[in-house]
């Protein structure tokens, strides 16, 4: 990993409907510009995701999506209105961001729900992206939604019990029940709702050979309820994608170039969609990564340190 850097600038960009996107800027200005489009969703930005990228070659933005990190309002409070919160939303904050900095083509990098806002964005607006690397892929059809909420439960059957009883959803849309929960006025059942869906988010993940454990509930009180209540306002809709629609359209990708890696282990988001993505789009190489699960290991960040240095090299 390279040194770990601070940005040389940085704002808050007015995109619409009350809300401030945070953003910053680091590495060499006249570097190939590289966006990190971070997971959750809801999770916001990490400083130590520059280290992926050299900052003599990479102009290196990062932005905290809609309502989460230290952009406004945060999701945290119901002051936020989440109904300005949609993939179609954070695409043109994308865009708008682009334009504000004066990039005219960017590589796309993240995984996990970055991954999705990395293929609808690319997909839309494929004549601005340079290259794509995702660690992780998903495509947030209900098919994967189905799966990472009722369907590993199979490998988990007392964590699922619990975490569908919590929200009293005995037969009923167990996603449904937790965003109508995270929109509770009263705090207290925010919190412990955001606390039951870390619970079991932190299970899924607990197989992984080289994970990190409680990478979810040991997040900070205010961070997890934004999370938890964007991620549940997200997975409610299926992320207001026509269904399969990312996969189906992956031809438009064309004359890309891709870096996948996903992990063999990925309970959360199995390989399927990863496999099914590269016979749509003849020009990303998939790579499984044999040691890795959702929450990647060494090799998976080695991998992808070496994903970004090629676009840089080459």
């Amino acid at each position: 990993m390279y040194p770990l850097i601070d940005p040389h600038d940085e704002g808050m960009l007015d995109v619409g409907d009350g809300n401030l996107v945070h953003w910053d800027v680091a590495g060499n200005p006249a570097g190939l510009p590289a966006v990190v489009v971070h997971g959750g969703p809801g999770s916001g930005c990490t400083p130590g995701t520059r280290r992926y990228f050299d900052p003599d070659r990479y102009r290196i933005v990062q932005f905290d999506q809609r309502n989460c990190g230290r952009s406004t309002p945060h999701a945290s409070s119901l002051d936020a209105d989440l109904r300005h919160n949609t993939t179609d939303h954070l695409v043109a904050d994308m865009e708008r961001l682009r334009e504000h900095l004066g990039i005219d083509r960017w590589l796309l990098f993240g995984g996990s729900w970055g991954s999705t806002l990395i293929l609808a964005y690319a997909e839309r607006h494929p004549h601005h992206v340079a290259g794509i690397v995702i660690d992780g892929v998903t495509s947030t059809r209900r098919r994967e939604i189905n799966w990472l909420y009722e369907g590993v439960g199979r490998f988990f059957p007392a964590q699922w019990a619990a975490f569908r009883d919590f929200a009293g959803a005995d037969d009923g849309d167990v996603v449904a029940a937790y965003a109508r929960l995270m929109n509770s006025p009263d705090p207290a059942v925010r919190a412990a709702t955001a606390e039951a869906w870390c619970t079991w988010e932190d299970a899924v993940i607990s197989l992984e050979p080289n994970g990190v454990p409680d990478a979810y509930s040991g997040r900070p009180d205010d961070a997890k309820q934004a999370m938890v209540r964007i991620c549940t306002h997200y997975a409610a809709h299926a992320a207001w994608l026509e269904e399969g629609a990312l996969l189906r359209d992956a031809d438009r990708l064309a004359g890309i170039r891709g870096v996948l890696l996903h992990g063999r282990f990925d309970i959360s988001s199995p390989l399927e969609t990863a496999w099914h993505l590269t016979q749509r789009w003849p020009d990303a190489e998939l790579t499984v990564v044999e040691d890795s699960g959702h929450t990647g290991s060494d090799t998976m960040r080695t991998l992808i340190r070496a994903a970004l240095d090629s676009f840089v090299t080459s």
